[in-house]
């Protein structure tokens, strides 16, 4: 089978699922596995300038949204030489990936006329009933199976491990100026780790914010986890931004427990690595736990 993945998660999960090799091109933004997606063709590109900072990415993503425009731009030349009997994209969030009615009305028009297959988790249960989906389209089953197990019993140790701990207040900014509270799994995935978002909902869109809202919720942590950045990006703007006059009375600014995360790997994308992000997140939250 040949495959073209549209997105990061969609590519790490055939990977997982021991399909690298039916990869035959992705999207711009997939880097994980790097062996992997080092030599693969590229099928898309952002139409919105790289190297802005956050306020400014924003302003832009707003304006070609209002406007109705896609955020992504899709290679149909190169897609259609590929030949793919596949596509793997998704239609949660018009922020994250090439538009999903674009890749169906490509899809009909490329020579064998590929299969589209659309991920769409709203919360944990979602990526994994995704990751069966994959599985089940491209003749995987029993190694879907597998991998599922895996993820649900590496998640469910965490919940054991937290189980009976204090549950800190934590807020997990998902972009940074203008901060936004995370939604759809990540406010599951603090639950599961042992915490309480107190600002974000889980199961529902990520969602625009003030600092005074924040201040407000008097979280005990702050989760610096802008989506498509990496640790190290993420600290760099953070400390780069104005704080609010009342920053350093909140609980998590008193006690330093203002973390920078990897969003790209441990965060942001519906795949196998949420495990990671959740035990991640358990050690932050609950050092004593995990020494």
């Amino acid at each position: 089978m040949r495959i073209a993945s549209l997105l990061p998660s969609a590519t790490e999960i055939v990977c997982a699922l021991g399909l690298a090799d039916c990869l035959v091109g992705v999207s711009h933004e997939c880097d994980f596995p790097a062996d992997v997606v080092a030599g693969l063709p590229k099928l898309t590109r952002s139409a919105i300038p790289g190297n802005l900072p956050s306020a400014e990415i924003d302003r832009a993503v707003s304006e070609q949204l209002r406007r109705g425009d896609s955020l992504y731009l899709l290679d149909e030349e190169r897609l259609a030489a590929l030949q793919p009997d596949l596509l793997i994209t998704q239609e949660l969030c018009d922020v994250c990936a090439v538009n999903f009615s674009q890749v169906k009305a490509l899809a009909a028009r490329l020579p064998g006329n590929p299969a589209v297959l659309s991920l769409t988790p709203p919360n944990l249960a979602g990526i994994f009933d995704d990751i069966l989906s994959v599985a089940a389209a491209t003749g995987a089953i029993a190694r879907g199976d597998q991998l599922v197990g895996q993820l649900r019993s590496r998640v469910e140790a965490v919940v054991t491990a937290v189980e009976g701990q204090p549950r800190p207040r934590v807020f997990a900014c998902e972009w940074l100026d203008p901060p936004f509270a995370a939604g759809h799994w990540i406010p599951e995935m603090v639950a599961l780790a042992g915490g309480e978002e107190v600002v974000g909902h889980a199961g529902e869109k990520s969602v625009r914010v003030t600092w005074a809202e924040v201040l407000a919720a008097g979280p005990e942590v702050v989760l610096l986890m802008p989506c498509g950045y990496s640790a190290e990006a993420a600290a760099t703007e953070w400390a780069a931004l104005p704080r609010p006059p009342e920053w350093e009375t909140l609980p998590a600014a008193r006690t330093g427990r203002v973390y920078a995360l990897d969003a790209n790997a441990y965060c942001s994308r519906p795949g196998p690595r949420v495990a990671d992000g959740v035990e991640r997140l358990a050690r932050l939250l609950h050092p004593g736990v995990f020494q």
